[in-house]
C-alpha cells in the first residue's frame, strides 16, 4: 500500500521535523548509492535495510517520532530521514504516484475531534488544554494556500505548523516536549473555532473558548484603573505626588493577578511617567501621557462590547497571556538592535525573526557615575558568549530558549554551550512573507485590517518587520527635530518615509545611516508604523553592500554634516489633528483642576479646524469637549476628554 503521509513530507517539511542538516546529509547518502533496502509490510509500515548493516522502520499511523532505528542515535537520525527519501523515490517510479504536499489543501486541521487528539497526543495533553480553554485564548490562523500549503496557528506562546494534511503524526511546534501536545491540541480547537464562526481567510484572528465578555459583576475589571487615571487626569502630571503613583502600581498588581497584562502593563507605564516628570526626566512626553490615559479608556470599552462586535475580549485585556513556553531547538535570525535608555540605565534589545513572529531578547546595564555608556559602549558586552554587535546582526540556535507570550526571549544562562551564533549572511532574504515586505502597498492594506494601536496587545516587536529597497532617494536631516528621514522605494515604486531621532546614548547612530543608504542597500529592518498617511519605518539595521550595519551600536561622535532634507509637502489635516492632540495632552499634563484661562477656546478653535478640514466627528467630540471643560462636573469632563483623545488619536493612525 502507498503511504501518502510519506509522500506529502517536502524537503522543508523534514527539516523542521528534524533539521536541515540531517536532510542534507541524508540525501547525499541516498544519491552516493548508500540508501536502504525498502520494504512495504501489508500494514504500511516501511522497513530499510541499510548496506552497513543498520534498521530503520516506519510505523503506519504514526508520525516520524514513532520510527526506530539500530544506530545508536538517542533522537532522530539520518537513517530514518533518509528511508523517507528513499520510499519517496521508490514510491514514484510507481505508475499514477505522486509526491509532495498538494499546492492549497483545502483542509482544515479543526476537523480532528477530541477523541483523535487524545488518541494521538495522549488525553493528559487534552485535559490540559481544557484548562487554557476555559480560560479563553486568542490565536491567529492561517489556513493552506497556493503560496503556503501549511496550516499553522500562532498561540500567544508558540506556533504550530500542521505539515501533512489530515495527520496528526507530523507537526511541528517550537514548544518543548512537556507541552507539545497542549498546545497542539490548543492549535487544533483554533481552527475549529474558525471553522464554526465560518471564519474561511487565509489568515484570521479568532477568540477561542472563555467565558462571556464581561467580568464578574458586569463590568471589565478595569473600574480601578480608570478611576485612578480620571484621578490623575483631574489633577495632572504637574500636580500629582508619589502616592498617586504608588495607587497605580498597586492597582497594576492587582490587574496583571487577574490575567488583565495588557491593561496592567499601560498603569504601570502611566505610574513611571508620573515619576519621570517628577524626577524631570527627560523621558517624559505630554503626549505619551496623554495617549496612555487614552488607551485605559479605549481598552474598557472595546472590552466592554458584546461578544463578536469587535475586537476579542481577550486580545484587548491580555488574558491569554500564558506563563513561559520552553521551546526546543529554534533557529533566529537577528533584526537589528535599538539602544534606550534613561540617565541611570541603558538597554538594548535584539530582534530575532522566529517563524511568522519577531522575538525580543532584552539587556540592561547600570550606567556608572560620570559615564555616558553609549551604544559602542554597550556593543563589546558578551551575550550569548558572543559580543552584542555580533549577536545583533546574526543566525541563532538555540536549546534553551524561552519565549512568553509578550515575545520576550530568554536563554538559560547555565546552558548558553547548546546556543551557536554564526554570521547573518542572506538570511533575510528568506524570511517568510509574513516578516519580509516586498511590497509597501500590500502592506499597507494589510494593516488597515489590524485593530487599532490603543488595543492592540502590547508587543512592541509586532510592527517590526525587513523591507526591501529597491532605491532610496531624499536623504536628510531635520537639525529642528534632530531627525534623519529618507524616502524608499519598492520594486514597484510604492514609497515609505525611513525616519530616525537622535539620540545621546547612540550618538553616532545617524552618520551611520546615512552613510549605509548611501551604500545601496538591499534591506533595512525596523519598526513600521502608519503616520500621515504614509507608512514609516524607524530603522534598526541596514543590509548594504558591505553587509549588515546596527547604526545603534557603531562608534563616533555624531559630528558628520549631513544635508538637508527637500521641503515637506503640505500636509494640513496632519497639522489640525496634531494641534487638537497637543492641546490634549497639554490637559492631562496641567489638569482639569488647574487650567490655564483660554485653553477650552483653544480646544473649540481645534474643534472648528477640525470641522473645516472634514473630521466633523472629531470636531463634535472636541466641541464638547470645550464645554465640559467650563462646567464643574469633573467625571463629565473626564469622559468627555477620553472620548475626544481616543477618536482623535485612532483617526491621526487610520487617517
Amino acid at each position: 500500500m502507498t503511504r501518502a503521509d510519506l509522500l506529502a513530507l517536502t524537503p522543508d517539511a523534514l527539516a523542521a521535523l528534524a533539521n536541515r542538516g540531517l536532510v542534507k546529509r541524508a540525501t547525499k547518502d541516498l544519491d552516493a548509492g548508500q540508501g536502504p533496502e525498502v520494504d512495504v509490510d501489508g500494514d504500511g509500515a516501511v522497513h530499510g535495510v541499510f548496506p552497513d548493516g543498520t534498521r530503520a522502520a516506519l510505523p503506519p499511523g504514526a508520525g516520524l517520532e514513532a520510527a526506530t532505528c539500530s544506530c545508536a542515535a538517542t533522537s532522530l537520525c539520518r537513517h530514518r530521514v533518509c528511508l523517507v527519501l528513499a520510499y519517496q523515490r521508490t514510491a514514484a517510479t510507481e505508475p499514477g504516484t505522486e509526491t509532495g504536499a498538494e499546492p492549497a489543501a483545502a483542509w482544515s486541521p479543526g476537523a480532528f475531534d477530541d477523541e483523535a487528539l487524545a488518541r494521538v497526543l495522549g488525553q493528559r495533553a487534552v485535559t490540559a488544554a481544557r484548562r487554557a480553554f476555559r480560560a479563553g485564548y486568542t490565536a491567529r490562523i492561517h489556513r493552506p494556500s497556493g503560496d503556503d500549503p501549511v496550516a499553522r496557528v500562532e498561540l500567544p506562546s508558540c506556533t504550530v505548523r500542521f505539515l501533512v494534511p489530515d495527520e496528526l503524526g507530523y507537526v511541528d511546534t517550537d514548544a518543548a516536549a512537556a507541552v507539545r501536545g497542549e498546545v497542539v491540541v490548543l492549535a487544533a480547537w483554533a481552527f475549529r473555532a474558525a471553522d464554526e464562526q465560518g471564519a474561511d481567510g487565509t489568515d484570521v484572528r479568532v477568540e477561542v473558548g472563555g467565558g462571556p465578555g464581561r467580568a464578574a459583576g458586569g463590568g471589565t475589571g478595569l473600574e480601578a484603573a480608570l478611576d485612578l487615571a480620571g484621578q490623575v487626569l483631574v489633577e495632572g502630571a504637574a500636580h500629582a505626588g508619589p502616592v498617586l503613583a504608588a495607587a497605580l502600581r498597586r492597582t497594576g498588581a492587582d490587574l496583571a493577578a487577574r490575567d488583565l497584562h495588557w491593561p496592567a502593563a499601560a498603569v504601570d507605564e502611566l505610574a513611571d511617567r508620573l515619576d519621570a516628570h517628577r524626577e524631570r526626566r527627560a523621558d517624559y512626553a505630554p503626549e505619551r501621557l496623554a495617549a496612555l490615559l487614552a488607551e485605559l479608556h479605549a481598552r474598557d470599552r472595546a472590552a466592554s462590547a458584546p461578544p463578536g462586535s469587535g475586537v476579542p475580549r481577550s486580545l484587548v485585556l491580555g488574558t491569554d497571556e500564558s506563563a513561559d513556553t520552553p521551546l526546543r531547538r529554534v533557529r533566529l535570525t537577528a533584526l537589528g538592535c535599538r539602544v534606550g535608555g534613561t540617565a541611570e540605565s541603558r538597554t538594548a534589545d535584539v530582534y530575532l525573526a522566529h517563524a511568522d513572529t519577531v522575538l525580543v531578547l532584552r539587556r540592561h546595564w547600570a550606567v556608572p557615575d560620570g559615564a555616558p555608556l553609549t551604544g559602542a559602549d554597550v556593543a563589546g558586552r558578551r551575550v550569548l558568549g558572543v559580543s552584542l554587535r555580533a549577536l545583533a546582526a546574526a543566525n541563532v540556535v538555540s536549546e534553551s530558549a524561552t519565549r512568553s507570550a509578550s515575545r520576550v526571549v530568554r536563554v538559560s544562562a547555565g546552558r548558553v554551550a547548546r546556543t551557536t551564533v554564526t554570521p547573518l549572511g542572506e538570511a533575510w532574504a528568506s524570511l517568510p512573507p509574513a516578516l519580509l515586505v516586498r511590497d509597501l502597498e500590500a502592506h499597507e492594506r494589510e494593516m488597515d485590517a489590524w485593530p487599532p494601536r490603543l488595543v492592540r496587545p502590547r508587543v512592541e516587536a509586532e510592527t517590526v518587520r525587513v523591507v526591501e529597497i529597491a532605491e532610496v532617494r531624499d536623504i536628510g536631516y531635520h537639525p529642528g527635530a534632530q531627525r534623519l528621514e529618507a524616502v524608499i522605494a519598492d520594486a514597484a515604486g510604492a514609497t515609505a518615509v525611513l525616519s530616525a531621532e537622535y539620540a545621546p546614548h547612540r550618538p553616532a547612530a545617524l552618520d551611520v545611516l546615512a552613510a549605509a543608504l548611501a551604500d545601496g542597500p538591499r534591506f533595512v529592518s525596523g519598526a513600521v508604523r502608519r503616520e500621515r498617511g504614509g507608512l514609516v519605518v524607524d530603522p534598526f539595521a541596514v543590509l548594504a553592500a558591505g553587509g549588515p550595519v546596527v547604526p545603534d551600536l557603531m562608534p563616533g561622535d555624531g559630528t558628520a554634516v549631513l544635508a538637508a532634507p527637500p521641503a515637506p509637502a503640505p500636509d494640513p489635516l496632519g497639522a489640525v489633528l496634531d494641534t487638537a492632540l497637543a492641546a490634549c495632552a497639554e490637559i492631562a499634563h496641567r489638569g482639569l483642576r488647574h487650567l490655564p484661562p483660554g485653553l477650552s477656546d483653544r480646544v473649540a478653535r481645534a474643534g472648528d479646524d477640525l470641522a473645516r478640514a472634514g473630521l466633523h466627528a472629531a470636531a463634535g467630540t472636541l466641541a464638547r469637549l470645550a464645554a465640559a471643560l467650563t462646567g464643574d462636573d469633573p467625571r463629565a469632563a473626564v469622559r468627555a476628554w477620553a472620548d475626544a483623545c481616543v477618536r482623535l488619536t485612532v483617526t491621526a493612525e487610520l487617517r
